[in-house]
């Protein structure tokens, strides 16, 4: 399943699924895939629906193009969507539902960064559970240069993923971060070269969506809990998913396989 919807002039926001993959694609090239407010918008919905469909084991978020995962938010509408308190509010909703919808999904997701990575493109990517990007990718969050101000979701989401000091460096300096240097950071997981990147990525999303489903959302929901901070975490919840693995027939589909040495077929079961 392929689609592709425009969102404001020049951006939308691409879904595809296959293979137990969902592959969303902003795509606005020509601005670097900076995220129009139709984009923002979209994204709940375009989550949702993928992740809904209980073949999908991984989402996968990218840019369209080699120059960009995205440069942020596409400033050069704020004199139309941002015009005042109220159109400036409503433009802060969207964005929070986008990131909250990629933040709850209920399956592993994983940013694939080519180029530059910045402002509410690094957002998105930090929204992710795994960023993977090329050695030429870059990283910024350029607020202290713009003189706009980062809502505490946003800053409590980057100390999350980077503890308070790499925060305190990306957010008050606003300077470029390296490919490598975020690897060190804990802002990506892993590295590689330009010409080799697709098919890393392909390879390790292959590798996640190789195994059991419901161990998969088991474990996501899991890890949702422990990063809850809204109330307690729902320990409930985790446990009934968990059962649910050792009640399965993936369960006796990956003993037996460990026990014939062969590679496992699971099928959400």
């Amino acid at each position: 399943m392929a689609e592709q919807e425009p969102g404001a002039v020049g951006g939308v926001v691409g879904l595809e699924v296959s293979g137990g993959i969902a592959r969303l694609t902003l795509d606005q090239p020509r601005r670097l895939n900076a995220m129009t407010l139709e984009m923002w918008r979209s994204l709940p919905e375009r989550i949702g629906r993928a992740v809904a469909d209980p073949a999908v084991r991984v989402l996968l978020v990218r840019g369209a193009g080699e120059r960009a995962f995205s440069a942020g938010a596409d400033i050069s509408e704020f004199g139309t969507v941002r015009a005042d308190a109220a159109q400036a509010a409503a433009y802060e909703e969207a964005v929070s539902a986008a990131t909250e919808a990629l933040l709850e999904a209920p399956v592993p997701t994983v940013a694939a960064i080519r180029g530059i990575c910045f402002g509410g493109g690094l957002e998105l990517a930090l929204c992710c559970d795994l960023r993977l990007s090329d050695d030429g990718a870059r990283f910024r969050m350029p607020g202290a240069r713009l003189g706009l101000g980062y809502g505490f979701p946003l800053v409590r989401l980057v100390v999350q993923r980077m503890g308070a000091a790499a925060a305190a460096d990306l957010l008050f300096s606003a300077r470029i971060v390296t490919a490598d240097e975020a690897a060190s950071l804990g802002i990506v997981q892993r590295v590689a070269a330009a010409s080799a990147f697709d098919g890393a990525v392909e390879d390790y999303i292959g590798l996640i969506a190789g195994n059991a489903p419901l161990t998969l959302r088991a474990a996501k929901r899991a890890m949702l809990e422990a990063l809850r901070t809204d109330g307690p975490a729902d320990t409930d919840a985790v446990d009934a998913l968990v059962a649910r693995c050792f009640a399965s027939a993936d369960y006796a589909e990956g003993r037996a396989a460990f026990a014939q040495k062969r590679e496992p077929g699971f099928k959400g079961e």
